[in-house]
């Protein structure tokens, strides 16, 4: 589905972004048509004992108050649980089950980067984590069951006030505008720092497409990081114009001048920060095992299974792969937190390979001679950045 053809129900995506996004909330009745549950709640218990699995349970009443457990959980802990009141919260399950996945590609007019991960939730009757806020974009689809949605209509400023001594993050005071019960499809759009308190009618699973929002301390740390790794080790602070001090305790503007001066001398131009941006962006969530035995796709297999018109290849989610184009027309290909330069005749892999159009035998096809861009493709399988579906 294109941009064009897409629709946040009477809205067409343009309008979306201009008159929702990141500005006010938005319910969208049916806006998954005929939703089929990619996951039922027996299988995302099971997922949440596996280990790696990032979940946690939320009981209202548990051993105390809203009583936290995080991940690893016992067997047997879902059996133990009362029919009423508590709520698991599995993450990143979207990497887990690549039917969860696809439901990102709705929001591929959205930039790579920023989608974040899909954690669904299962609750009995009456489970809910409490009125709280995210600092992010959060679209909550439901998918199971009915699920009541409270908000309030204006966004919170910074220094919120939280129920004090609870495991959870709950706000004080709640206050809500506007209420609705979601059904299976239907989704409720949130931009950040929206106050919202949803609470199960009947056993439901709701899925939370989040979105990356770093802080400016984050971004600055990994910059520095990047300065810090590209300076020359060569370049010393110097001053052959100094003179005589009357204040030696003095840091004068000359000095400052020189200071900079080193600096300045670590690219900060455009292609600079869009190199270390690219691979901070499609940088892996959680550090990867180093995949283990041989490349299974190797160049002459690739080109032996793109002869089959029904050969596809998957993007895993959320899709690590971002592009940059320089002035002098070639393209930096980032992906998995790595990048390369692309040009000439491979230049147009790099949207493509980025984008969200089909990966199969005919928009393949024009790539079966580069080498390198087929051992690429089969490097990417094996670290899982893409997947051949059964």
């Amino acid at each position: 589905m294109n941009r064009s053809e897409q629709r946040f129900g009477e809205l067409s995506v343009d309008e979306f972004l201009a008159e929702y996004w990141q500005k006010r909330p938005l319910l969208v009745r049916g806006a998954f048509a005929g939703f089929e549950n990619p996951i039922r709640p027996g299988e995302l218990a099971g997922l949440a004992l596996e280990d790696g699995v990032a979940s946690r349970l939320i009981l209202e009443r548990g051993e105390h108050p809203w009583e936290l457990r995080l991940a690893p959980h016992a067997e047997g802990t879902f059996e133990s649980l009362p029919e009423t009141h508590w709520t698991l919260l599995v993450h990143e399950v979207d990497q887990w089950i690549p039917a969860v996945g696809r439901l990102l590609e709705r929001f591929r007019f959205l930039p790579n980067w920023r989608l974040d991960d899909v954690m669904v939730s299962y609750a009995p009757p009456d489970g809910s984590v409490g009125a709280h806020l995210d600092h992010y974009d959060v679209f909550l689809l439901q998918g199971l069951g009915r699920r009541r949605w409270q908000i309030e209509d204006r966004p919170r400023p910074a220094g919120e006030r939280n129920v004090p001594d609870l495991d959870v993050r709950m706000l004080l005071q709640f206050d809500p505008d506007e209420e609705w019960v979601l059904e299976p499809g239907d989704m409720l759009y949130l931009p950040p720092r929206f106050p919202h308190l949803g609470v199960a009618i009947d056993a439901c699973m709701t899925f939370s497409i989040g979105f990356r929002a770093p802080q400016q301390k984050e971004l600055a740390a990994a910059f520095g990081a990047d300065l810090t790794e590209r300076a020359d080790a060569g370049l010393r602070y110097a001053d052959p114009d100094l003179t005589a001090r009357e204040e030696p305790g003095e840091i004068d503007g000359a000095m400052l001048r020189r200071v900079r001066a080193v600096l300045d001398g670590i690219d900060r131009g455009d292609d600079a920060l869009a190199g270390w941006f690219g691979r901070f962006a499609t940088e892996p969530k959680r550090e990867r095992p180093d995949p283990e035995g041989d490349l299974e796709w190797t160049p002459a297999r690739l080109r032996e299974a793109w002869t089959d018109p029904g050969f596809l290849l998957e993007r895993a989610a959320p899709a690590r792969f971002a592009h940059y184009r320089h002035a002098d027309g070639s393209v930096s290909l980032f992906v998995g937190g790595e990048s390369q330069r692309l040009s000439g005749s491979e230049v147009s892999f790099a949207p493509l390979i980025t984008g969200a159009e089909p990966l199969d035998a005919s928009t393949l096809a024009a790539y079966a001679s580069s080498e390198r861009l087929l051992e690429c493709i089969g490097r990417w399988i094996h670290h899982g950045y893409l997947f051949v579906p059964e």
